[in-house]
């Protein structure tokens, strides 16, 4: 397995990832990852079965402390000085579910962000996904108004690097 950035020749796998690893109304179209990928593809982590995209992990870096749901629409809002690493989508295709890649890619993002000066990194997921997250540092911030992406219910989930993971 590799991890690496993501470039525009990305694009189709990303795409085709995204469409299995999320219903429709929750997932982002191609055009949505095309401005992704030429705003912040540095802030694109893929992981790779030889050639084949088995998971990513994407999101932008703002000063904005709080996701929302603009953010996951509006690329240009990237600031590479941003304080907050902000972490839009973790995808792992199902039949690798289970063995770490996700957790793994959120490791590396977490280790760049640190090694970028940032405050820590925000996301946000359904309530049965918290104790994932929890288990990689992030604490739950509980039920944001702000992201009321593709109709669900979302907590919003924060790991500070100023702070230690409980």
């Amino acid at each position: 397995m590799t991890i690496r950035t993501a470039t525009m020749e990305d694009l189709d796998q990303i795409a085709a990832v995204e469409r299995i690893c999320f219903p429709p109304e929750e997932a982002a179209e191609q055009d949505t990852f095309r401005e992704r990928l030429r705003h912040y593809g540095n802030h694109f982590l893929l992981m790779l079965d030889e050639d084949r995209l088995i998971a990513f992990v994407d999101g932008f870096v703002t000063d904005e402390p709080d996701l929302t749901d603009e953010m996951y629409e509006k690329a240009q809002m990237h600031d590479e000085q941003g304080k907050w690493q902000m972490i839009f989508g973790v995808n792992t295709l199902p039949e690798f579910r289970g063995r770490g890649f996700a957790s793994s890619l959120l490791r590396e993002m977490t280790e760049r962000a640190r090694a970028e000066g940032r405050q820590g990194l925000v996301l946000t997921c359904k309530e049965a996904k918290i104790p994932f997250y929890a288990r990689l540092g992030f604490r739950d911030e509980g039920l944001t108004e702000k992201s009321i992406h593709g109709g669900a219910a979302w907590h919003q989930m924060r790991l500070r690097f100023d702070q230690p993971a409980k």
